[in-house]
């Protein structure tokens, strides 16, 4: 079975389909919501965790709502980086946060989905130990070079990896990340293989490394090389999505130089699962609001991406489908040692 084509569809179809649905997430504790009634409570501020470094579009995101969500909340928002192990670090104290509204955090899939399925990394939550809040964006995975590499085409540098594997290295933001799961789909599909260098720290640790040269492949999503294809320090060569990046109209998709792959990163917010009805709702509602801030929306333009918000019983589905489809790709990036 070609288990890239389930996860590719998955992929496609969540970039223009907004799932049907709302309220609250149906795991909010109904019973506890009169406890929450006088949420936020004055002075008291709200931590919005970012599993990965900062630089990164995961945190340049979540620094874009954070003035919003200050607005509609009514107190402090303070954006706390907690990077390692491909995100697990993050998403363990994310989850180990009392669910009462005060601790929320950034959430990536594939990361944040597969990180649970794998018994080896240890992880101490699973999906249901989250509350999803609303998703936010789908950024497609890319793949650029450095700007005097030989390799002007993505075929050329397809076919190099697959005369000589494992001969350049390539970046990843961590073990079973969407770059990881990009570089695998990539060598199931056409034999090409890299070897891959994790930086769990996230997509600036990368792109400092791509930049110093210590890796010749950078693989990152269309909102961390925007920049570096403007100023001339990274050459593009593909895009993993199904129609070209608005930010990026030279480069052709993989479809176009031949390979049928699609890959990209799901971003979005949740909370520790079991808050409280009105609390959950009051916190949808805000992260809602500053999704589709027009400045925020504008900002994320510049960034290359497309807002595509969810609410957070939408993004539960959401996750649930990506859960099943990643579970059929996991082999290929679980250690084989």
């Amino acid at each position: 079975m070609k288990t890239r084509m389930r996860l590719a569809a998955a992929l496609a179809a969540a970039s223009l389909i907004g799932l049907t649905g709302c309220g609250a997430n149906a795991g909010a504790t109904g019973a506890a919501g009169a406890a929450g009634s006088d949420f936020p409570k004055k002075g008291k501020s709200i931590d919005l965790i970012v599993a990965f470094g900062s630089g990164g579009a995961v945190d340049t995101a979540a620094r874009l709502i954070q003035p919003v969500l200050e607005k509609e909340l009514g107190t402090n928002v303070e954006v706390i980086n907690k990077p390692g192990a491909g995100g697990q670090i993050g998403y363990t104290q994310l989850t180990s946060a009392k669910p009462d509204g005060y601790t929320i955090g950034a959430t990536g899939s594939p990361s944040v989905v597969v990180s649970p399925l794998d018994p080896s990394r240890g992880a101490k939550y699973t999906r249901e130990s989250f509350q999803p809040l609303g998703r936010q964006v789908i950024d497609p995975t890319v793949i650029a070079v450095q700007p005097d590499s030989p390799y002007q085409t993505l075929k050329d540098l397809l076919d190099a990896a697959k005369a000589n594997p494992k001969s350049m290295t390539a970046s990843t933001t961590g073990l079973q990340t969407g770059e990881h799961f990009a570089l695998a789909q990539i060598q199931e599909s056409t034999g090409s293989e890299f070897a891959p260098v994790h930086f769990s720290e996230g997509a600036s640790q990368a792109t400092t490394a791509f930049l110093g040269k210590h890796v010749e492949v950078l693989v990152a999503n269309v909102s961390d090389v925007n920049d570096l294809s403007k100023q001339g320090k990274a050459r593009v060569l593909g895009v993993m999505s199904e129609e070209r990046a608005p930010s990026l109209p030279d480069i052709p998709t993989f479809k176009e130089s031949g390979y049928d792959l699609i890959a990209g990163t799901a971003r979005g917010y949740s909370a520790p699962a079991g808050l409280p009805d009105d609390v959950a709702k009051k916190l949808e509602t805000a992260i809602q609001k500053a999704i589709e801030d027009p400045a925020v929306v504008q900002k994320m333009k510049d960034l290359g991406l497309q807002t595509s918000y969810l609410n957070g019983a939408d993004y539960q589905k959401f996750w649930a489908g990506q859960e099943e489809d990643f579970k059929e790709v996991l082999p290929l990036v679980q250690k084989k040692d």
